[in-house]
């Protein structure tokens, strides 16, 4: 599917399909399309698309690169579905003040920019992927700040839970994974801040929006290294009080068998089959054993009552 920005009297229209040509088209956006409209992009516009292997490189050279009139940046777009911690990638191609995008997924940033551009009044494609790069950031922000609510949320469920289950160290590896992606994703955008700082194409004019986007893009940085770090804290603090339960039980345990060893002991004593047992034959025997089982367990309760150790 393709989607398609021309602009004309200063007011921008969007429509679908492969009926233009490259007259006041400004943005060319392609979802998922097949080979047809790519050949058709390719040929209307002379650019080479990026293939899939291409888009998903992870080289630092695959994700910005310039040559005398065209600008290729390949980008990873964080995203959740269905609870899942997803990197979706997305294309870059800015030529003769032109944007090609190509993505295989809708994505909330690009719906959200294609509705404001009769507000933002972009003249090209240069200002229509920067319309785009700061309504990602934004986005960036606004994760980074739930994940930051939700590491608040879960700090006070570990302190205020009597029972540390499972779940909390699963919740607390799931948040990890998506700060993880999102600090790649943001660093990612740093470096290609920094290329277009660069760039001899790209209009020097624009540098001061650049480099307020760099600055907030450091800060997003630092708060997602913050977020891992308090992240590691809680698993720290979870493993903590783990063993410290783990502990406790292990000292119950201990302690009910040293209280039962005499007792069992003395039983062992009074149960061996010898003729000449002087108690066996009396009637004070049995509760003389038993008295002397519940001496021996108030003792030892006496004793670890006053060393503190339960």
């Amino acid at each position: 599917m393709i989607h398609y920005f021309t602009i004309k009297n200063g007011v921008t229209t969007q429509a679908r399909g492969t009926n233009f040509s490259r007259d006041s088209v400004i943005w060319v956006d392609l979802i998922a399309a097949d080979d047809h409209e790519k050949a058709y992009v390719e040929q209307t516009f002379g650019v080479e698309l990026f293939t899939k292997q291409e888009s998903e490189e992870i080289e630092t050279s695959s994700k910005y690169f310039e040559t005398a009139d065209e600008i290729g940046i390949n980008m990873h777009y964080f995203r959740k579905e269905n609870e899942q911690n997803i990197n979706s990638t997305v294309s870059f191609i800015i030529k003769d003040k032109i944007l090609i995008t190509q993505r295989d997924t809708h994505l909330k940033t690009f719906d959200d920019t294609a509705r404001k551009l009769k507000i933002g009044q972009p003249q090209d494609g240069d200002d229509i992927f920067l319309m785009l790069l700061d309504a990602r950031i934004d986005y960036d922000a606004d994760h980074i700040e739930l994940i930051t609510e939700r590491i608040s949320s879960l700090s006070k469920e570990i302190y205020t839970s009597e029972h540390l289950s499972r779940d909390i160290l699963l919740k607390i590896a799931n948040i990890e994974e998506a700060t993880i992606l999102i600090r790649d994703n943001v660093i990612e955008k740093q470096r290609i801040l920094s290329a277009m700082l660069k760039s001899k194409i790209f209009p020097k004019e624009d540098a001061v929006k650049i480099q307020i986007m760099s600055t907030d893009v450091i800060s997003l940085i630092e708060q997602s290294g913050f977020n891992f770090e308090r992240l590691e804290f809680l698993q720290n603090t979870f493993l903590g009080l783990v063993d410290m339960e783990q502990n406790r039980i292990m000292k119950f345990f201990t302690v009910m068998t040293v209280i039962f060893m005499p007792p069992t002991l003395i039983a062992g004593i009074y149960g061996m089959n010898f003729d000449v047992m002087p108690e066996l034959g009396k009637t004070w025997g049995y509760p003389y054993a038993l008295g002397l089982m519940l001496l021996s367990v108030s003792v030892i309760l006496i004793i670890f009552k006053r060393k503190r150790w339960f």
